[in-house]
């Protein structure tokens, strides 16, 4: 049996008083352990091997498997990328931008601009300046000095009239008719019926509600008293009858049953886990020595050799002489695109000439003009606008 789980209970003298001490677990209960931790332990012990082996096949699978297929497919979609989807969407950018943009841009700066310019803002403007301006200089005029006073005199007018005919009757009105007539009447409602109201209020109503609500409180806590033992007998009946036994079952019962349970399934899986690693070591043992060595052995003494003598004897020639026709086929295109620059330059000078060169004693350029600048020199011979490119230019280019 385990132990520590019964201990002595340690001796007090006269003057200590004895600390509260836990019993142990029982005969029972350490006889019926055993056979349910060796129970759990078989029911155990085919999962644990069962995961072990999921995890190192696993493991393997994405060391051997997933990591080269994952590298792969990064490597294709790289290559992909770079050399079809990028130029592709060079490609499509360009397109949109010659079929959607262009035409567009075209036609708004071309059509849209001139006709919005001369056909409406232009005609807008010269009506606006010519047409509304001078009216409503005019109409503001004649608001101003015939308009405004008219309508001040109106108002005037109609003000007093309104004064006169209905403002001062109804202040006579109600000043010397429904202001006394109005006195007289609150002072008949309080006499004749607040006070006596108020009176009755004080003397019976009062006294009376005070005698009502009295005897209400007293029913009320009547009826509270009863209800209240009514309520401490039924919770005394559900403690005793309902609560007591349920707690006793699970403090005796259902949690040394539970705490048992889940230490058998704990030290059953680890004790499964030794056994499934010392299984898995001694699988690994004869696959190392059974097929690893071999294909090793085969590897080392065949393959390499091998490998060694083909490299040697057809890819190292085979990429040297790639090597030399890729250089012989750069050699020849630089010499063709410095012989297509040279005679464009020379057809360049054949249409337009060469430029001028300044004559000893004339000062500045031989140019008129240059696109960089827009001075002129009166002295100068006018020269091509479109110059040919320097030499440095044009074999840079």
């Amino acid at each position: 049996m385990e132990q520590g789980k019964h201990r002595k209970p340690p001796e007090y003298g006269a003057h200590q008083a004895p600390a509260h001490y836990e019993g142990g677990d029982g005969c029972l209960t350490a006889v019926i352990r055993i056979p349910v931790r060796i129970v759990v332990l078989l029911v155990v012990l085919p999962v644990r091997m069962v995961w072990d082996a999921l995890v190192v096949t696993a493991r393997a699978a994405e060391r051997v498997l997933f990591r080269p297929l994952g590298r792969a497919l990064a490597w294709l979609f790289g290559i992909l990328w770079r050399y079809v989807c990028v130029p592709l969407g060079h490609a499509l950018f360009w397109l949109a931008r010659a079929v959607f943009v262009w035409p567009w841009a075209a036609l708004w700066r071309h059509v849209v601009v001139p006709v919005v310019r001369y056909g409406i803002v232009l005609p807008l403007q010269w009506a606006y300046a010519h047409l509304l301006t001078p009216l409503g200089h005019g109409l503001r005029w004649l608001y101003r000095e015939a308009l405004v006073p008219a309508l001040r005199g109106l108002g005037s007018a109609l003000k007093w009239l309104l004064t006169v005919l209905l403002v001062l009757p109804v202040v006579l009105l109600w000043r010397y008719v429904l202001v006394p007539v109005g006195l007289a009447v609150a002072w008949l409602v309080r006499y004749l019926v607040v006070i006596p109201l108020v009176w009755a209020y004080r003397t019976v109503l009062t006294p009376l509600g005070h005698g009502i609500a009295w005897a209400l409180e007293l029913v009320i806590r009547g009826i509270e008293a009863f209800f209240r033992g009514i309520g401490i007998a039924l919770r005394w009946l559900v403690v005793v009858l309902l609560v007591t036994p349920v707690v006793w079952v699970y403090r005796r019962v259902l949690t040394p049953v539970g705490r048992e349970i889940a230490a058998a399934l704990g030290i059953a899986w680890r004790v499964a886990g030794y056994l499934s690693r010392a299984v898995g070591r001694a699988l690994a043992w004869l696959a190392r020595n059974l097929i690893a060595a071999p294909v090793r052995w085969a590897y080392r003494t065949v393959c390499v050799p091998v490998g060694h003598f083909v490299r040697d004897a057809f890819l190292a020639p085979a990429g040297r002489a790639l090597r030399a026709v890729g250089r012989t086929a750069r050699q020849t295109l630089r010499t063709a695109r410095e012989t297509v620059r040279r005679a464009r330059r020379d057809a360049w000078r054949a249409l337009v000439g060469a430029p001028a060169e300044p004559e000893p004693g004339e000062p500045g350029s031989p140019l008129a003009r240059t696109l960089g600048s827009a001075t002129t020199v009166p002295s100068a011979a006018p020269g091509p606008e479109f110059s040919p490119l320097p030499e440095k230019s044009a074999q840079q280019g």
